[in-house]
């Protein structure tokens, strides 16, 4: 399973499982027996576009850093949080992020995609994102716009982000208040293309990938690493042909809500054990989830040029993008 970089792998499900009683179990360790490489990258989070729950904003009586709440700052450093992407999920499919930077009064207020639920003052953007990444020391995952973005658009952001002082987006970054050019390690071309990124075939999606990807890479001296948006297997590979994707390609991001339907369990709810214990189980698909994507990519990418990713894997509404680059194989 040599293409088995597991990227941005989301396992936000918790359980409230009651504990029974197990029989006494021996277990060995062997020290000097080294065991398979987890990369850090698969314990990553992600940040919803407005940052409900977490950005309060730095004018507010709740205790704060740069605007982040100060509990969940300090516990996010306590978990070590290695990766970190925004904006998550269909909300990214509308975000301009021309909206999100400049001085924080004088954003618009566009009105969030539907089922997106809550309010957007576009307070929090590309600066205060990557205030949060600086305080955890984590690498930072943007996701971009393929929905109702342009790959000029795209690609102004990564210039607005990484170019140096000689761009004059580079000038505008600094005016806003960021001089150095951020470290950004991955960019993500669309969230959900087949979906509410605009219901699109793995053909077309292709095709626009490719036109993105030439674009953002040229922009720039050293641009991030690309993410493609897939959906399963018939999307990896369509992604993974050479005819499609050339010299573009990094990683394909494989999406499997495993555990999703049903949804968690209803607080108070009579069966909420067994609804828990029917969530856990379906998890246990994506098993074969993983054989038949990287299965795929054996077939195609005999040079071992790309990485499969699970940008989303979980249950309910748990569900962030993480990366990990080797599950031991």
């Amino acid at each position: 399973m040599k293409h088995f970089h597991l990227l941005f792998l989301a396992a936000a499900l918790s359980a409230a499982m009651s504990v029974r009683a197990a029989p006494a179990v021996d277990i060995e360790i062997d020290a000097g027996r080294p065991g398979a490489v987890i990369n850090k990258h698969l314990y990553g989070q992600a940040v919803g576009q407005s940052g409900a729950g977490i950005w309060v904003g730095p004018d507010s009586t709740i205790p704060n850093i740069k605007g982040w709440r100060k509990d969940v700052v300090g516990a996010l450093k306590a978990l070590r949080v290695p990766l970190l992407r925004w904006p998550a999920g269909c909300v990214a499919e509308e975000y301009d992020w021309r909206d999100g930077v400049g001085a924080r009064d004088g954003r618009p207020a566009p009105l969030l995609p539907r089922g997106a639920g809550g309010a957007n003052n576009n307070a929090l953007g590309t600066h205060e994102f990557f205030e949060l990444v600086e305080l955890l020391g984590a690498d930072a995952y943007v996701n971009g716009n393929i929905g109702t973005g342009s790959a000029r658009e795209a690609a102004e952001w990564v210039e607005y982000m990484v170019a140096d002082g000689a761009s004059t987006l580079a000038q505008l970054r600094a005016k806003n208040g960021h001089a150095r050019p951020y470290k950004l390690a991955y960019f993500g071309v669309g969230a959900a293309p087949w979906s509410c990124g605009g219901n699109m075939s793995a053909q077309y999606y292709a095709d626009l990938y490719n036109q993105f990807a030439v674009f953002i890479r040229g922009k720039v001296d050293q641009p991030p690493r690309l993410v493609a948006a897939g959906d399963g297997a018939d999307w990896t590979a369509e992604l993974s042909t050479k005819k499609r994707i050339r010299d573009y390609r990094f990683d394909i991001s494989a999406h499997d809500d495993a555990a999703a339907p049903g949804g968690a369990p209803a607080p108070g709810a009579a069966s909420a054990e067994q609804q828990w214990i029917a969530v856990l189980q379906r998890t246990l698909r994506v098993n074969n989830f993983i054989d038949s994507n990287v299965a795929v990519l054996d077939k195609n990418d005999a040079a071992n040029k790309m990485s499969l990713a699970l940008g989303d894997w979980g249950g309910a509404d748990a569900r962030a993008p993480q990366r990990q680059d080797a599950l031991g194989d």
